[in-house]
């Protein structure tokens, strides 16, 4: 028999013990979303009651997600090698006792150090929630509906943030927001030993331990300085920084090309798929988070809704994003990948440019119905790009893929706000200069051209017509910054479209037979299983979570402990 000819073996479906073990990884990813957002109110009580100093509130907010990004990608790879539901279980673990440690701080080096160990808790769990999902859905068709879950749940997160911290506040003290990621880690450590299966590598070759640092290292000086200068301008200690990562980062990838175990394998960019996806991530999250960086603002400081609020225009946004989600997979078993998200990243750019249309009045309509236009159009991408980058991957770099994934969007929101955020403050601060009312005193000007926030409140200072028209201005000069940022945010998303339209078209729908026929050659070790072997490997399928390792692992990607 030819080896073109010969037939596949089945690949492993996943079944309700799967599914269910997605909803306990679903857990976590919401909570990850949740703390991103949930600590920012709670910021007043806070200062209150450890009276930090403005560096100390700083590093308060900010350690967290310096942090997280800085250990991605060393904790995928560590996944990979010691397994990631243990590398789960212990990130779990530690985030449960450092949220409770942080709840009752009593100093504010004492809650920066609990964020820190939060957010290193937190590099373990994103790549190693979607790894498991990589290596528990196999079949394509449901690999895809199961990673539409898993986005809807850092969606929905991301949305319950504001909410469920504001309801908490009212009622409770500052620590309380910390309380919020107890429950769902204890129920995540009881029941995931039980639901959810062990992978590994095989064969992980040596941990390099000075890889390790020096992509920790880049990745926090990366972040850090590009966070810092979005913030506060152009200053010596953050570009410093900033260079400094890009040495490091320039050095991790030199050394990774000369080991024989490289931490990261950077063959993986030489995929299409993978590279075409990170690539079209990276600019959609470059312009929606600069974009939303200035919505936010929008609604509280022109349209002057309390944080709750606006938290509660972002719903029907939410409610989009998941009703995306639930029919993207249906989509790509009729078109190609490509024309499914390129035609998403069109309709988002239609969401973009009808924010150009808010003018500062009574518009929440307009805006939340651009937010559901762009939450629509933009879902598939999402879903579809980071499905392509795990998909892509060798079942046994899964975890090394998603820390990529996982480090790229986090990269691609920082860089988004740093670079869209000063084109629209150099539009607010350029209209306000030519807009502002006479007779404002020099050192008022100053400090409303600063921010939109600086002049509201630098208004109070003037008499009631003066202080109302610098109000007007300012507000109009913002809402220009705004539409500035929306057409670049429309211009990118369409680049985006035109780029993965040009690299994945090629890609097929995704249909039953050959999906299940590709599958099982990447279990296989990317080549067609031998009828007469295939008893014997698929004994060991990553389906059969806790089935013990089979004879001959050099037959496989990935082995099920």
């Amino acid at each position: 028999m030819t080896e073109a000819a010969r037939p596949t073996a089945p690949v492993p479906r996943a079944g309700r013990r799967e599914w269910t073990g997605l909803a306990v990884l679903a857990l976590p990813t919401l909570l990850i979303s949740m703390d991103v957002t949930v600590l920012y109110l709670a910021v007043p009580q806070l200062s209150a009651d450890l009276a930090p100093s403005s560096s100390q509130l700083l590093w308060i907010l900010d350690v967290y997600g310096f942090l997280v990004a800085g250990f991605l990608i060393a904790m995928g790879v560590i996944g990979d090698r010691i397994g990631r539901r243990r590398l789960l279980l212990i990130g779990a673990a530690a985030f449960g006792v450092a949220s409770l440690v942080a709840a009752w701080s009593t100093s504010a080096e004492m809650l920066i150090a609990n964020r820190a160990l939060l957010g290193i808790a937190g590099a373990t769990l994103m790549p190693s929630t979607l790894a498991l999902i990589r290596n528990m859905f196999q079949d394509p068709r449901q690999r895809t509906g199961a990673i539409a879950v898993w986005m809807s749940s850092f969606t929905v997160g991301m949305t319950l943030g504001p909410l469920v911290g504001g309801a908490l506040l009212e009622h409770f003290w500052w620590g309380s927001v910390f309380l919020l990621g107890v429950p769902p880690m204890v129920l995540l450590l009881v029941v995931g030993p039980i639901l959810l299966p062990e992978y590994r590598d095989p064969a992980p070759g040596r941990l390099d331990l000075p890889s390790v640092a020096l992509s920790v290292a880049a990745m926090i000086g990366l972040v850090y300085g590009v966070k810092e200068l979005a913030k506060d301008g152009l200053a010596p200690v953050p570009a410093l920084v900033l260079a400094a990562g890009l040495l490091l980062g320039y050095v991790f990838v030199r050394r990774q090309r000369a080991l024989t175990d490289p931490l990261l394998d950077l063959r993986l960019f030489a995929d299409r798929a993978f590279s075409a996806s990170l690539t079209t991530l990276t600019l959609s999250l470059f312009a929606m988070s600069g974009l939303f960086f200035f919505l936010s603002q929008y609604m509280q400081l022109v349209l002057g809704l309390s944080p709750f609020e606006a938290g509660l225009w972002t719903l029907p946004q939410t409610a989009a994003m998941i009703a995306a989600a639930a029919v993207t997979p249906a989509l790509v078993k009729r078109s190609r990948p490509a024309f499914v998200m390129g035609g998403g990243l069109v309709v988002a750019a239609i969401g973009f440019l009808m924010f150009t249309l808010l003018d500062g009045s009574d518009d929440l309509g307009l805006m939340a119905a651009g937010t559901v236009v762009f939450a629509l159009g933009i879902s598939p991408m999402s879903i579809l790009g980071v499905d392509m980058i795990v998909g892509a991957a060798p079942p046994e770099r899964a975890g090394a893929a998603s820390a990529i994934s996982e480090t790229n969007q986090e990269f691609g929101m920082a860089i988004g706000v740093a670079v869209l955020g000063s084109v629209g403050t150099a539009v607010y601060r350029a209209q306000l200069t030519d807009t502002m009312p006479s007779g404002v005193p020099e050192a008022v000007a100053e400090t409303a051209r600063d921010t939109l926030g600086g002049a509201l409140g630098a208004a109070g200072s003037l008499p009631g017509d003066a202080g109302a028209a610098l109000v007007a201005a300012a507000r109009s000069a913002f809402v220009d910054g705004l539409h500035v940022n929306a057409v670049i945010g429309a211009v990118l998303v369409v680049l985006a479209a035109v780029l993965v339209v040009l690299m994945l078209r090629d890609v097929e729908p995704v249909d039953p037979e050959t999906a299940e026929a590709a599958a099982a050659e990447a279990a296989s070790g990317g080549r067609p299983v031998d009828p007469d072997r295939a008893p014997a490997e698929a004994s060991a399928g990553p389906g059969d979570a806790g089935t013990p390792v089979s004879p001959g692992p050099a037959h496989r990607s990935d082995v099920p402990v």
